[in-house]
């Protein structure tokens, strides 16, 4: 990991002043690689996901490993949009004379070296890859152990697309196994490593964020929220709400709470659950929410807390938007909330007094994610509230220096 960490370093002094026109290169010639190695990307997919099998992963982590056609497309498509995207390091913001003369602004530069440790998702290696790379930064990846096979071959298709670039192999650094022992070496690198970013379950996040002498951006967990006002539009709620929760259980954007205000509670929750019942999601109420629907189960406090990545949904009959702002707020964990309304000072105050890094109006939460927010792609979601907040993209992964321009300027 010390020789890893010294390549990386020495990578990232050569990244960090490579042209637009370089990165790009190699993000083009990566999604040639990976459009034409599909068959390979599969057959290594395919030994991961016969290896889960054999150990019984639940079905949200077999749901993350799995590289479908429509996957590898999207990542194909990632990295294109990633390489049409401005570069943004170099690029100076704010620059205001001072009275004195001098030329002050704002300059974007790379972190430089940037570690990240995630589970499952093989499709994570190469947008992480990507970004870093047109950020100007070196990357070393550490996936886990279910997806080896599929981060690895793609780490292949990383490598060409490097090579024909001309850019040092080192830039993106895979590695080749998936124990504690490399994580803890990682999170413990500060002369080599300037960011952690831990993409995974809420121990392995604790852990990194408990252990780490290396700065951290992070979230824990997706509890998102969905509140249907009564100004809300119910044909638009019913379909939006359907959609927050079942387009796909093991993202960290999916619905996991759903607010009603109590006005409309008896127009909206039968044909909701009508709804849910068809996708085999279960329901758990509070008790006014079950005497409306008699086929959900009791909610317990811990429900309105929890993350299920599964088809379960927490609902709870509310006042009204103070109180919906108010459960959020107190038992969200600042992903993505969203209302639905078409009351338009109410929308402005959700968007205004819910403290989440995503806050959304008549939208499904599972538009929380740095392709559909035109990043390209993400490295991460942070629901931390320094430096980087929501889907981490390219600004995200840089930082910014004062620049000042004079000519033979002195202080007096």
């Amino acid at each position: 990991m010390q020789r890893v960490g010294q390549r990386a370093r020495a990578a990232a002094a050569l990244i960090g002043r490579a042209g637009a026109a370089a990165k790009n290169r190699a993000l083009l010639a990566t999604a040639e690689a990976i459009d034409a190695g599909r068959a390979e990307l599969m057959k290594a997919n395919g030994i991961d996901l016969r290896k889960g099998s054999e150990k019984e992963l639940a079905a949200p982590l077999m749901d993350r490993l799995e590289l479908t056609p429509a996957r590898i497309a999207a990542m194909v498509e990632g990295l294109r949009q990633v390489a049409a995207l401005d570069d943004p390091v170099g690029e100076v913001s704010g620059l205001k004379y001072r009275p004195t003369g001098i030329q002050v602004g704002r300059m974007r530069v790379p972190l430089g070296v940037i570690g990240m440790i995630y589970e499952s998702r093989p499709n994570v290696t190469s947008e992480a890859a990507s970004l870093c790379l047109k950020a100007g930064n070196a990357v070393i990846l550490r996936g886990g152990s279910e997806a080896l096979h599929s981060n690895q071959a793609i780490a292949g298709c990383i490598g060409q697309g490097l090579a024909k670039a001309g850019l040092d192999p080192h830039i993106v650094q895979v590695l080749d196994r998936a124990d504690r022992e490399a994580v803890g070496c990682l999170i413990t690198m500060p002369e080599f490593v300037d960011v952690i970013v831990p993409r995974g379950g809420k121990s392995l996040i604790e852990r990194i964020s408990r252990e780490s002498r290396v700065p951290v951006i992070k979230h824990l967990d997706g509890n998102c929220h969905l509140y249907i006002d009564d100004r809300a539009d119910l044909a638009k709620s019913i379909a939006v709400a359907v959609n927050a929760k079942t387009q796909r259980y093991g993202t960290c954007c999916t619905l996991e709470s759903l607010l009603v205000a109590r006005s409309v509670a008896g127009q909206v929750l039968p044909e909701l659950a009508q709804k849910f019942a068809e996708h085999d999601v279960e329901l758990r109420g509070c008790e006014e929410t079950r005497a409306i629907v008699p086929n959900a189960m009791a909610a317990t406090e811990d429900d309105w807390r929890t993350e299920y990545l599964a088809p379960i949904l927490s609902v709870r009959i509310v006042d009204g938007l103070d109180e919906a702002i108010a459960h959020i707020n107190q038992y969200g964990s600042r992903h993505t909330d969203s209302i639905m309304t078409e009351n338009h000072n109410r929308a402005r105050r959700f968007l205004r007094e819910v403290d989440s890094s995503s806050v959304m109006v008549n939208a499904s939460t599972r538009f929380a994610d740095g392709f559909e927010y035109g990043l390209g792609a993400e490295i991460g979601i942070s629901t931390d509230k320094l430096h980087a907040r929501g889907p981490v993209g390219l600004e995200g992964l840089t930082s910014q220096k004062f620049v000042v321009l004079g000519d033979g300027h002195i202080r007096q």
